[in-house]
């Protein structure tokens, strides 16, 4: 690829980011669009198509190309969240829980991803599980505190003892 081409290409993922930063994904995806077949997309153009198609409440489509942008980028946080978030909204909770673990591989110490996998253990059931990343989180950073009694993922297990003296505040 000619440097000209890859000026190219950089500017037209840039124009994309600012049209999802703008708030008009369909502008983001039809810039996309120039950069032509998605299986030679970077992975930042694709975990952007990704991100576009979810602020268009297409979640299910949004998944191959994050999917497609974690093979590239397996190390990418935002992507690994993106995926849970369509994988949870598409009804596969224990897909949301992989990509959350494999969001934990690349950045074990981010509060949000401890927080988010305690919401998607809690759906699945697994109380213990959703306990030990929920309080995780609070460790790494305690404003998810504020997050919780507003979080109907933890509905599941919001009546449980264990849940209930975790998230008390003490005054």
């Amino acid at each position: 690829m000619s440097a000209r081409e890859r000026i190219r290409q950089r500017r037209i993922v840039t124009m994309a980011e600012g049209y999802l930063e703008l708030g008009l994904p369909l502008l983001a995806l039809e810039s996309l669009a120039r950069l032509g077949d998605p299986a030679n997309f970077s992975s930042q153009a694709l975990y952007l198509m990704g991100d576009a198609l979810i602020a268009l409440g297409r979640h299910a489509e949004a998944i191959a190309p994050l999917e497609q942008a974690a093979e590239i980028a397996p190390g990418n946080l935002l992507i690994w969240l993106s995926l849970g978030w369509c994988h949870k909204r598409t009804g596969h909770v224990n897909r949301a829980v992989a990509a959350l673990e494999e969001a934990l591989v690349a950045e074990p110490g981010e509060a949000i991803v401890h927080y988010n996998l305690s919401c998607y253990l809690s759906l699945s059931g697994d109380k213990r599980r959703a306990l030990a990343h929920l309080a995780k989180a609070l460790l790494i950073d305690p404003n998810f505190r504020d997050l919780v009694d507003a979080e109907p993922d933890f509905d599941p297990i919001r009546s449980d003892a264990e849940f209930q003296a975790l998230t008390s505040v003490i005054v």
